[in-house]
């Protein structure tokens, strides 16, 4: 009996060797490990920690003075220990009339200013900022001449536009016009007018100002793709439209920072003020601040806790007015 070998498979030839796909293992979906999200929150505190710290120092802890201060009767240089006021002052501030009185003007004339300057100088420069976003030989002389009132000291300033708003025949402004009048113009008073006094300070600073902001739309503008505005371009889009619709949205946010920092800076006007009306024969019932009012109760009437008061309140006011402002011109990341 012949014996019944088991059969033998051969081997399979090249064309039934089984092909093997190589499958690239899916992406982790994965959180991260808490491990490094630790990490991460560490290194962020570390980074800010110098901001925090001088935010703290520098803001944080003399408004928390200011704030106690304001709850004292505390004179400059009086042996008089400090005594415990309460509420008074900032009764005083609201009741008293003459304490009410300058205070209230000088809210009235801050938000005056605020409400001229930044819509005026946002538009300037954004206005200055689309021209000079031009590839042309020496452009970036004409940003530094346009940029260099900002670093001029604010003194200077002051000095120079106080030659130019003199009120004798001498002043450049005063000149000009009496040139272009052929005489008949006469010796106006630009700074001790009170109808010319607010007006003054905000050409003032806007000419010394609008340079900052400037920059920042430049940057913004050179940040938009040059895509969009060929593609506007092949639709036959007009500079008009293109503005409206590619430049405006691109700097969307840029100009929200833009209105809300000089907004801030608008009601923390002082130098420009207390300069001219010092040195310059400015009006000062039509162009006093806020901040000029608190400089002046605490330094000039001695009147320590009186000032702190006037401090905490325009605190308040501009936190609150600054929140309104954010809610309205949010950007739209944010909605």
């Amino acid at each position: 009996m012949k014996s019944v070998e088991p059969a033998h498979s051969a081997p399979p030839g090249p064309e039934q060797t089984p092909s093997v796909t190589s499958v690239k293992p899916a992406p982790s979906t994965r959180p991260a490990r808490p491990g490094r999200r630790n990490r991460d929150w560490v290194h962020g505190l570390l980074m800010s920690a110098p901001a925090v710290v001088g935010l703290i120092a520098f803001v944080g802890v003399p408004f928390g003075y200011a704030v106690v201060l304001s709850f004292y009767n505390v004179r400059l240089g009086s042996p008089l220990a400090p005594s415990f006021f309460g509420l008074e002052q900032y009764r005083r501030l609201f009741t008293d009339p003459d304490l009410s009185g300058p205070f209230l003007r000088a809210l009235l004339n801050n938000l005056t200013f605020a409400v001229v300057v930044v819509p005026l100088q946002t538009t300037l420069a954004l206005a200055l900022a689309i021209l000079l976003n031009r590839k042309l030989k020496a452009i970036g002389l004409f940003r530094s001449f346009f940029f260099m009132p900002v670093v001029f000291p604010i003194a200077l300033v002051a000095v120079i536009w106080r030659l130019i708003l003199a009120r004798s025949d001498q002043g450049m402004l005063n000149s000009a016009l009496d040139a272009v009048s052929f005489g008949n113009w006469g010796a106006f008073d630009w700074l001790g007018d009170g109808a010319t006094a607010m007006a003054s300070i905000i050409v003032l600073s806007v000419w010394q100002g609008v340079g900052f902001q400037m920059v920042i739309l430049l940057a913004g503008l050179q940040q938009i793709p040059t895509e969009l505005y060929e593609a506007a371009q092949l639709d036959r889009a007009s500079r008009w439209h293109q503005f409206r619709h590619v430049t405006l949205p691109g700097i969307r946010g840029t100009l929200v920072f833009v209105a809300m920092l000089t907004s801030v800076l608008s009601f923390r006007v002082f130098d420009q003020v207390y300069v001219l009306i010092r040195g310059g024969g400015l009006d000062e019932d039509a162009a006093r601040t806020v901040m000029y009012q608190a400089v002046t109760t605490a330094f000039d009437q001695n009147n320590i806790g009186q000032a702190s008061a006037i401090t905490v309140v325009f605190f308040l006011i501009v936190v609150v007015l600054t929140l309104i402002q954010r809610r309205v011109v949010r950007p739209e990341n944010e909605d």
